[in-house]
């Protein structure tokens, strides 16, 4: 059962519409936060996600931002900030899977998954710093795949997880005279509609775990939330794996 942990605190998910955003958003929410989340396109999921939030008893707000867009991620956060006076947690959760060889994989690509799976992840912490107060969390939501990658394709997309490492050790020294703190969530297979529990590449994904099924969105938002409570507050720089296996 969801706790109160976070009452009082502001959060903003980027990328939240949906998937593991969506799971996080929920679960903030629960535990007492005002959400504010991202979204690229799907505002109808959006907006129900709003509206479920607000129905339970809690404070939702959706904001049209393309996180490969520099402006809008700073618009978002100014938007953030004016709604709901701060922000204390920002979850940086957009992302964006370009598979191909590095032989033919097209530069367009390559430069959209930096854009959106890395320099967005740094304009919002950037952009978000200037409403955070002492004791704030920054989380991105990495993958296992920055650390091990068994499949051919995926190069560029292991490199743009591999990167928050280095950024969030870097984060973590600059901000720790304010008590901030960042961490990076590297799941493993997760069920949704991006890797799909009954997707065409879940028999291979399943044959790389130690446990034999996929994790759940909310597995993952749980384990954000503990990151973004105030039980985390010794817990900063680190690369922190929920993966069931997959890289044991």
């Amino acid at each position: 059962m969801p706790s109160k942990l976070l009452a009082d605190k502001v959060a903003l998910v980027q990328g939240g519409s949906r998937g593991i955003g969506a799971a996080i958003a929920r679960r903030l929410a629960a535990d007492g936060a005002r959400v504010a989340f991202t979204y690229a396109s799907s505002a109808a999921k959006a907006e129900a996600l709003r509206d479920e939030i607000t129905a339970g008893g809690g404070q939702a707000l959706a904001i049209q931002a393309d996180s490969a867009d520099p402006a809008a991620i700073e618009r978002a956060v100014a938007a953030t900030a004016e709604a709901f006076g701060g922000i204390d947690i920002l979850v940086n959760n957009a992302g964006v899977l370009a598979l191909g060889s590095v032989e033919e994989l097209a530069l367009a690509d390559f430069d959209r998954t930096l854009a959106i799976n890395v320099r967005s992840v740094f304009v919002a912490s950037q952009a978000a710093l200037r409403h955070m107060g002492e004791g704030g969390r920054i989380i991105n939501i990495s993958s296992t795949n920055a650390e091990r990658m068994p499949f051919a394709g995926g190069a560029t997309y292991a490199m743009s997880k591999a990167a928050l490492t280095g950024l969030a050790k870097g984060m973590a020294r600059d901000l720790g005279p304010r008590k901030i703190t960042v961490n990076n969530v590297q799941p493993g297979p997760v069920d949704t509609d991006m890797n799909p529990a009954d997707g065409e590449m879940a028999p291979g994904m399943l044959g790389l775990m130690a446990l034999d099924r996929y994790g759940t969105a909310e597995e993952i938002a749980d384990f954000v939330a503990f990151v973004a409570s105030p039980q985390a507050g010794y817990i900063t720089g680190a690369s922190l794996t929920i993966d069931g296996g997959f890289g044991a």
